[in-house]
């Protein structure tokens, strides 16, 4: 969803092996070098959900890096949506 200040937000459900092996750690890391706010957190169905809010350029290369993860993840599928802006959102928090 676009935003009037050029912010974009996307909601992404990112499946495979991505539980247990730094995946929400190192989105964490990934989102704070990319300007990234929003958040990663562990779903019960093995899924790790991701709010992804920033520049259309930033969040667009962040969903790209989603498909890579942490070096022991193996992801599967990344199914992306618009989402609605959250405000206030400060910086990228694992939940």
């Amino acid at each position: 969803m676009r935003h009037h200040t050029g912010v974009i937000s996307k909601m992404c459900w990112v499946s495979g092996r991505v539980q247990g092996v730094y995946y929400r750690g190192t989105a964490l890391s990934r989102a704070r070098e990319m300007g990234i706010s929003g958040y990663a957190r562990n779903l019960p169905d093995g899924r790790v959900e991701v709010l992804a809010q920033g520049t259309e350029a930033a969040v667009a290369a962040f969903v790209h890096w989603l498909w890579i993860g942490s070096s022991a993840s193996e992801v599967s599928g990344v199914e992306v949506r618009d989402a609605p802006l959250l405000q206030p959102r400060a910086g990228f928090t694992p939940e």
